[in-house]
């Protein structure tokens, strides 16, 4: 039974997922830069409004956490999974995440993140 509240675990779900989709992100920046695109400006763009959105989410996150004293670590990754270790009010809990579901959900907060840059 876990001791972290919910609001608190979406908190920690969101530090754990958004600085991989802004290291996601930042390479397809890269890639779009150095492919032969005659048009690239919209691409871009779209891609940079998406890595300032994502960056202010999880500026918003881990403040939330600081605020309540929660810490995230992680602690090992092998190929299936990658265990992360929360810290909430004196309490340590250890948790598995499979790496096919992280990579998945970064893919939906990709998605999530562009459409929202373009109807910016």
């Amino acid at each position: 039974m876990s001791r972290i509240p919910d609001t608190v675990r979406d908190l920690i779900e969101q530090a754990i997922y958004l600085p991989m989709t802004i290291t996601v992100l930042n390479r397809d920046l890269t890639v779009v830069e150095n492919s032969p695109f005659k048009l690239k400006q919209p691409y871009l763009h779209i891609i940079e409004e998406a890595i300032k959105l994502a960056q202010k989410d999880l500026a918003l996150a881990k403040r939330e956490l600081r605020k309540q004293n929660v810490k995230v670590l992680r602690l090992k990754r092998d190929e299936a999974f990658t265990l992360y270790g929360f810290y909430y009010k004196g309490y340590e809990e250890q948790h598995n995440y499979f790496n096919p579901r992280i990579r998945n959900k970064v893919a939906e907060l990709i998605e999530y993140y562009l459409f929202k840059a373009e109807k910016d």
